[in-house]
Order: structure tokens, then sequence, then C-alpha cells
């Protein structure tokens, strides 16, 4: 994900570059996290197909309006746990859709991390963050933590866009097990829905295999689908998301400010769009997150060497990867 870039001295390059290797205290924290949001993956994945109503607490005094949230949302999760108890199959679908969903997410970390090795840049192991219960993807995602300057102009493109481009080498496949394994479509009066990326819909195409709103999700499906709005999310073209270092290194300085502008507008108008068309107010996460990537400064490598053709062409690449992952409207609540 979004990776922060310190600020280069101007005299940086004329001095050797260290990097340092993972202490065993950093071996230990990172090691936890990334257990912790195994085991909130693992939950996520039990909670996704449980559709079952849930008694509301009584609203009769103050007190209990100021409870209603927190009463809720543990009434959900002992309801929840107890459908698990009865129904211990459950944890199989959580299982394969944590390791489905941590393979993209991982892949996507290790791609900026061995980069950063490559280049000799300073570099944290991934920080994976785990999430509470009843949140649908189970985490938060994932980061790492740049120490040291990057060097030039190849290394901010080639370090901000293996991220994205590795994760969705990983997606592709399991997209294509979550497509295969989808169940015929179901009634649904009312719910939530997850409109399919265009990925999707291409590869249902070449399989022969129709997909309709109604149809129930699974694991495999659901982790792409997470994975690939990760990886579109990352490839905005704003502040320090990867999109942001790949836009800043072809474009430069004065361009990648006006295009991640661009951008903010562009989903600022899709969020209003997409409550009004879909009853979704995620796209106003989305525009606050992008609003806070903008106000974060990019600094500018020392060197500003020419990218080379080959660069030039994984940059139409990697706009192709974004056009297959972005959703102009993720989910339609009817």
């Amino acid at each position: 994900m979004a990776e922060s870039i310190r600020e280069i001295p101007g005299q940086f390059g004329g001095i050797e570059r260290q990097t340092s290797l993972p202490s065993g205290r950093e071996w230990g924290i990172h090691g936890a996290l990334f257990f912790l949001t195994i085991l909130s993956t693992i939950v996520a994945g039990i909670f996704q197909p449980i559709d079952i109503p849930i008694a509301e607490p009584a609203l009769r005094t103050p007190l209990d309006y100021v409870l209603y949230v927190p009463l809720t949302y543990f009434n959900s999760l002992f309801t929840y746990f107890k459908f698990v108890v009865v129904n211990p199959g459950l944890i199989l679908n959580g299982a394969a859709f944590s390791a489905a969903l941590l393979a993209i997410l991982f892949s996507h970390e290790m791609g900026h991390y061995l980069a950063c090795r490559y280049y000799r840049v300073d570099a944290t192991l991934p920080f994976f963050i785990p999430a509470p219960p009843l949140f649908m993807a189970g985490t938060f995602g994932a980061f790492i933590k740049i120490r040291s300057p990057i060097p030039n102009r190849r290394a901010l493109f080639d370090i901000g866009l293996a991220g994205p481009l590795a994760g969705f080498i990983v997606a592709v496949p399991i997209a294509i097990i979550g497509i295969v394994t989808i169940g015929p479509p179901t009634s649904h009066s009312s719910g939530i829905f997850f409109n399919d990326p265009l990925l999707f819909r291409l590869l249902a195409g070449m399989l022969n295999i129709k997909l309709v709103p109604d149809s129930p999700t699974n694991p495999y499906y659901m982790a792409a689908w997470i994975g690939l709005l990760v990886t579109s999310l990352n490839l905005m073209p704003v502040g320090q998301l990867d999109g942001g270092h790949g836009t800043f290194a072809v474009f430069g300085q004065r361009a990648h400010k006006i295009i991640g502008r661009v951008a903010f507008v562009s989903v600022a108008l899709l969020a209003v769009l997409g409550f009004w068309w879909h009853g979704s107010p995620s796209g106003f996460l989305y525009t606050l997150l992008l609003g806070i990537m903008m106000r974060v400064r990019h600094p500018a490598p020392p060197v500003m060497e020419p990218l080379g053709t080959k660069r030039l062409i994984i940059a139409i690449v990697t706009l192709v990867v974004f056009g297959l992952c972005f959703l102009p409207f993720p989910l339609s609540i009817v």
C-alpha cells in the first residue's frame, strides 16, 4: 500500500546507501501483527456468508440510544459466534478467505520490499494491520515504511509499482478460482451487492460463466474482489500512494500535483453518484483518504534520469491493470 518517502538531502547523491536487516525485536513485532491479521481475516471469512436476523436492543431511555451501536455490535458478534458453533464448516470458509487475501496483500508488500532491497533503500518488513470482527476484509491492509531516501527516478518508479503489479499477478488466479466456483443466482429482495470489476467480467466471458448480482459470493471471489479494490485504490495517482509514485516518476512534480487534483475531484463526483444511484456511501471514504494523501508532500529524488522505453511500457501496462481493477461503484445497497 502507500509507502511514506523521507525528504531527500541535497548532497545525498555522493553518499553510499546503507540498509539494515530486521532485528529480532522487529521480527517479533511484524510476526505478531501478521499472526493477528491471519486470525482477524479468518474471522471475517467465517462471518461473510452468514445472513441471519440480529435482535436490536430496545430504545426506551437516553442511555439506550447512547449504547445502541456497541450493544448492536456485541449482540451481532454473539449471534454470529453461536451460529458458527453449530456450523463449524464455516471455519474452512474463513481459512480459505484468509489464505487467498493475505497471499495478495503479502505479494503486494513484498514487491515493494524486494525492490527496496534491490536499490539498497532501507525499509521495514511489512506491517499488517488486523481489523476488529465484522469488518468485511478482516484487515485494514498492510504497509512498509521506507527509512532512507530513494536515490533516483527509476528506483522511485520500480519501488512504487512493484507492489501493485505483484499483488495483481497473484490476484488473477484467485479471481479465476472464485469465478469458477461461484454458485447459482439466488433471489434477494434487499441487501448489499458486490459489483464486478472489469477483470472479473473478462475472465467470466472467457470461461463462459455468467456473473449476475444475485450470484452468491465465495471466499476466493471475495478475496480477489477486495484485493483488486485495494490495488486500484493504491494505483490512484495521488500523493504518496503507489500510483502517485509512478505518476511522479513518469511525469514529474508539477504534473503529479495536477493529475492528483483531477483524480480527487473525479472520485468525489463518483462518490456522490454512487450514493445517488447505488445507495452506497463507500465512495466518500475513498474521497476522504485521497484528500488526506493529497496533503502529504511528495519529495523529489535527486537524480531525474530518463526512465527508458521499458519502464514506459510498464507504465502503460500498469494503467491497464488499474482499468481492470477499478470499480467506480464497488457496492450497490438495495
